[in-house]
């Protein structure tokens, strides 16, 4: 090719004579001839990245860092390809964005194998246009040497083609690893009475906790057991993700914060018993929260020790909001702020709402109070309903 090249260059009408005269002009030239043509296949891409693709200008250009082509022949044939399994135009355009080196591949490799294989195992379309959209990466992994493999790992271990799926929805990573390394684990979980239920949701949300090497979770396992945990219950498996899951050092952080608040370390037991997961949350989201019971609220300091669940609330969700409500309600004596309180914050909201909102006379004041905390548009046509 660059003997062509050389050769076309030196035989330009334009330009033989000045070259005779100067063969060192050669090389610059040569370089301007593959300069142009690099340019043209960027600005050809670049073109069809927000174009045909519907990506940005910013997440084009990103994207041409890694992808190259000089006509829309191979691309299309992808974008095809995941139109024909019913992606949207707007789903394939994430998928690009997120994944650009998919418009290289071979669809008919790549792509419709392995969704025709999930689809023969009983997931639907929309299940797999979620999954892949969301982990684009995934499909280009070898379906003969990791994905049937695995999926086939998943059958045995719960007997149901059903939930195999349900885990490769929750987590489609499993798709990559290798589940077989779970199974001693699993194993181990069922020896010691855990309910299927609780080590599916293990797996499902904390798949990476199950991966650790058999002696540590073996050791795990016999610690939970040692702090009282009952097996029966999914508190059980919580504390196998805390304590497999979360390092030493955040671990430590947190004991911290709480015992700013003059939780002793018993107390801090106590709590990560009953609610294995306030040790799951970060040192701002404890801090906040217990900030607003403490000194917003005025609660003890040992309410949300005997009910740490109250962390896990979202502040602007529910916390906030129904605070309003129960500051209103305490004002007028109608709600003792005590430990009895906790009841309004663990409810379901309809329940609130209910019980605690619509049945006082003040019922459009603290409905927009409520909804106003929320921030949502439809405040006052809600009040206006109640009214």
């Amino acid at each position: 090719m660059f003997h062509s090249i050389c050769k076309a260059l030196l035989h330009s009408r334009n330009r033989y004579s000045l070259i005779a005269h100067n063969p060192s002009m050669v090389v610059p030239l040569i370089l301007r001839y593959f300069s142009s043509d690099a340019d043209n296949r960027h600005s050809f891409t670049l073109s069809y990245l927000t174009k045909t693709c519907g990506l940005s200008p910013k997440s084009a250009l990103s994207a041409s860092k890694t992808v190259q082509f000089e006509s829309s022949e191979q691309p299309d044939s992808v974008l095809s390809s995941f139109q024909k399994f019913g992606f949207s135009k707007i789903q394939i355009s994430e998928m690009i964005r997120k994944y650009p080196k998919m418009l290289c591949c071979d669809p008919e490799k790549t792509i419709s194998p392995k969704l025709e294989f999930f689809l023969s195992r009983g997931a639907s379309t929309p299940e797999l246009v979620k999954i892949f959209t969301a982990n684009p990466w995934i499909l280009t992994r070898s379906l003969e040497n990791q994905m049937v493999p695995n999926f086939n790992i998943l059958i045995g271990l719960f007997q149901s083609e059903d939930k195999a799926i349900e885990v490769m929805k929750r987590n489609p990573r499993v798709l990559c690893t290798s589940p077989e390394a779970l199974v001693p684990n699993i194993n181990t979980l069922r020896e010691n009475g855990v309910p299927e239920s609780n080590i599916f949701w293990l797996i499902c949300n904390h798949w990476h906790c199950i991966e650790a090497i058999r002696v540590k979770f073996e050791k795990i396992v016999e610690e939970v057991k040692g702090m009282g945990f009952s097996p029966l219950k999914l508190q059980f498996v919580e504390a196998i993700m805390i304590l497999t899951g979360v390092s030493k050092s955040k671990k430590d952080g947190r004991v911290e914060v709480y015992k700013r608040w003059g939780w002793s370390d018993k107390d801090i037991a106590n709590a990560f018993k009953k609610f294995p997961m306030c040790m799951a949350y970060s040192e701002d989201k404890i801090m906040a929260a217990m900030d607003f019971y403490v000194n917003k609220l005025g609660l003890e300091s040992s309410v949300i020790v005997n009910c740490p669940l109250l962390l896990g609330y979202s502040l602007k969700k529910r916390l906030i909001p129904r605070g309003a409500v129960i500051q209103f309600l305490s004002s007028k004596g109608l709600v003792k702020l005590d430990s009895s309180i906790t009841t309004l914050f663990i409810c379901p909201e309809m329940l609130f709402l209910e019980k605690y909102v619509k049945c006082h006379e003040e019922a459009p004041h603290l409905i927009n109070l409520y909804y106003h905390k929320l921030n949502l548009s439809d405040t006052r046509k809600f009040g206006k309903d109640e009214e």
